[in-house]
């Protein structure tokens, strides 16, 4: 099994900043791509940004710009720094990584942009 522990979400006023954090750990193997996906009230999940292994990224054309996500191999983390925060960032953000033996998701953690 593999657990994703995420942290760093919280309440952020429009303009602010945040960084999320997931370590993984468990029967890890090798690691394809680790990410971030979000969840708005009434919305689909969405990518918002992933890294492979080979150090390709992807951003969602709407955090272009203002999100930075990277990732530490040695301690399996990957991060995801959020500037330039709007109301419409505001959702349940959820770390994903895809490896050898499949899909696996963190809990997820709630990130507010409100004044």
């Amino acid at each position: 099994q593999v657990q994703l522990v995420e942290t760093g979400g919280g309440l952020v006023q429009p303009g602010g900043s945040l960084r999320l954090s997931c370590a993984a750990s468990g029967s890890i193997f090798a690691i394809y791509a680790m990410g971030w996906y979000r969840r708005a009230p009434g919305k689909q999940r969405e990518l918002v940004a992933t890294i492979t292994s080979s150090d390709t990224i992807t951003y969602a054309d709407s955090v272009k710009g203002r999100f930075t996500i990277s990732g530490d191999k040695a301690k399996n983390t990957v991060y995801l720094q959020m500037n330039s925060l709007k109301p419409e960032d505001t959702a349940v953000y959820y770390c994903n990584i895809l490896n050898i033996r499949g899909n696996y998701w963190g809990q997820g953690t709630q990130v507010t942009v409100s004044s």
